[in-house]
Order: structure tokens, then C-alpha cells, then sequence
């Protein structure tokens, strides 16, 4: 054997070593790898059924808006009129508050003092008979007291 043919073994040696010294690694890899495929595998047929449930979810939220939608159309509908009717009213108010007005100032001043004479003798009647209830109770409360000492001597 000749030197090159002693080296070409040497390197045929040491390549097979490092080929052993590789191959460890590549089956945990492999492990790892074929470890990986299955969780993958279990997650994509966990995630064909949540699609499913998002889809219908997601349905679902589109309809209610779509209802929400009609409703809100309905209620504007609805306010529009309102408008209409509070502008009515208004024209209404005006004029009866004009009315008010024009009635008030014909009538006002001899009306004014005849409620105003009318509340002044009220308020004068009331008084006098309150003065005059006042005045009964102090009386009978002054007769009650000189019984009660007449009756605490004799007694």
C-alpha cells in the first residue's frame, strides 16, 4: 500500500465516522419533525370546525345588523314626521300665544283690578275671622285658667 492509498483510507474512515457521528442527529430530527407533522395535522382538523362556527357567527352578526339597519330607517322615518308635527305646533303656539296677547290686552286692566279686589277681601275676611278665632281661644283659655285657681283655693 502506498501512502495515498493509506491516506484515501484515513479519509474514507473519517468520513464514514463523521457520517455515524451525523446520522444521531438526524433521527431526533426526524422525531422532532414527524412530532411536528402530527401537531399540525390535529390543528388543522381542529380548525376546519371553529371556521365553521366563525362563519356562522359572523352570519349571524350581519342579520342583526341588517335589522338594526331597517330599524334605524323606521325610527328616522318616524322623527321625520315628528319634525313635521312639532313644526305644526309651533305655527299652532304662535299663534294662540298672539291670541293670548290680543285678549289679555282688551281685557286685562279692569279683569287685573277686579281679581286683584276680590283677592284683597278675601285675604281681609280670612284674617279677621283667624284674628277673631284667636281672640275665642285666648278668652276661653283665660276663664279656663281663673277656674282652675278659684278651684285650687276652695280646694
Amino acid at each position: 500500500m502506498s501512502g495515498g492509498e493509506i491516506a484515501a483510507l484515513i479519509a474514507a474512515i473519517a468520513f464514514a465516522v463523521l457520517v455515524l457521528v451525523l446520522a444521531v442527529p438526524i433521527v431526533g430530527l426526524r422525531r422532532t419533525v414527524a412530532a411536528a407533522t402530527r401537531t399540525l395535522d390535529a390543528v388543522a382538523a381542529d380548525i376546519g370546525p371553529m371556521l365553521d362556527k366563525a362563519d356562522t357567527t359572523i352570519a349571524n352578526v350581519n342579520t342583526a345588523l341588517t335589522q338594526v339597519h331597517t330599524t334605524l330607517d323606521g325610527v328616522n322615518l318616524q322623527l321625520a314626521r315628528l319634525d313635521t308635527i312639532t313644526e305644526h305646533v309651533q305655527h299652532v303656539t304662535a299663534n294662540v300665544a298672539n291670541l293670548t296677547t290680543v285678549v289679555a290686552a282688551a281685557a286685562a286692566n279692569p279683569l287685573v283690578k277686579v281679581a286683584a279686589f276680590g283677592y284683597g277681601v278675601r285675604k281681609a275676611a280670612a284674617k279677621r275671622r283667624h284674628d277673631e278665632e284667636e281672640a275665642d281661644v285666648r278668652a276661653e283659655l283665660k276663664q279656663r285658667r281663673r277656674e282652675a285657681r278659684r278651684s285650687g283655693r276652695k280646694g
